[in-house]
């Protein structure tokens, strides 16, 4: 495994008014693996709490089909901000239009063994977290809500924190979109794949496990029906979760709101878990 880092460090300063100003910093890091086809670019920020706290916690945030690691910065511009207000790493990777799996017909691209493998004990080694599941959180919108909930539904042990924004948390209606024919190989040859690869077909193995789960979709979003059904497939099988259904459209207006919720969950989540130690 090799892994190759070019580090451009960009100092931001914020007036914050509780504690005079915010001094979080913004590292765009290029990581290299066997995995993926080229480098992946990630925009990492940490909060102004490193400088006394060698053990925060991380929170993992997806992009969408056709974004990168820019694309939450774009969003909320504040990002540093709010990574200062929670005390938390934030981390943005390049999705590479990959849909966050390990795809069965381009052995090139496996992009949930790069996480696993390169990108999560790259930041563990190079940045002041904690390496505790419970202190780590993955969440994304659209494809990266896919990816967010996917992932840690499959990795228990790195995210006990998951959730989504907007997820394409069933895949199946949508055949001929975003690529993921690439990823999985034509629908019509293979539809078992397509199933086994889909979110919404990981309830079981989520009743089986206790994680903290959130998710939201907008209600004229295009995804809003399989958000609901992944919502009643995890109440009939009696697995927690938060789900959030309001006004909406699949839209930066909606994901840039939402992602305020989430974060906010997550602390709490954070919290608990450093209280119950």
């Amino acid at each position: 495994m090799s892994l190759q880092t070019l580090r451009t460090a960009v100092t931001a300063l914020a007036m914050g008014a509780a504690i005079g100003c915010f001094a979080f910093k913004t590292d765009t890091v290029t990581v290299a693996s066997k995995y993926i086809p080229e480098p992946n670019k990630v925009t990492v920020i940490t909060p102004d709490a490193a400088a006394t706290d060698k053990a925060l916690p991380t929170v993992y945030l997806l992009n969408g089909y056709g974004g990168d690691y820019r694309a939450w910065g774009n969003i909320r511009p504040d990002m540093g901000e709010l990574a200062d207000k929670y005390g938390v790493v934030i981390v943005m990777p390049s999705g590479m239009d990959a849909w966050y799996w390990d795809s069965p017909v381009r052995p090139e691209m496996q992009m949930e063994s790069f996480f696993v493998n390169d990108l999560v004990p790259y930041i563990n080694k190079n940045y002041p977290v904690a390496d505790d599941a419970k202190l780590r959180a993955i969440t994304g919108l659209s494809m990266g809500g896919h990816g967010g909930l996917w992932l840690g539904t499959r990795h228990p042990d790195i995210w006990n924190n998951m959730g989504s924004t907007s997820g394409g948390v069933y895949i199946v209606p949508f055949p001929k979109n975003w690529k993921m024919a690439k990823a999985l190989g034509p629908y019509e040859e293979n539809p078992e794949r397509w199933e086994a690869m889909t979110v919404i077909n990981l309830v079981p193995k989520m009743a089986e496990q206790k994680q903290n789960i959130i998710f939201d979709c907008g209600s004229e979003d295009f995804f809003a029906d399989v958000n609901k059904q992944l919502h009643q497939k995890m109440l009939d099988a009696k697995v927690p979760h938060d789900y959030i259904s309001r006004p909406g459209k699949h839209n930066a207006k909606y994901w840039g709101n939402s992602i305020l919720y989430q974060l906010l969950y997550f602390n709490e989540r954070f919290n608990e878990a450093r209280n119950n130690k």
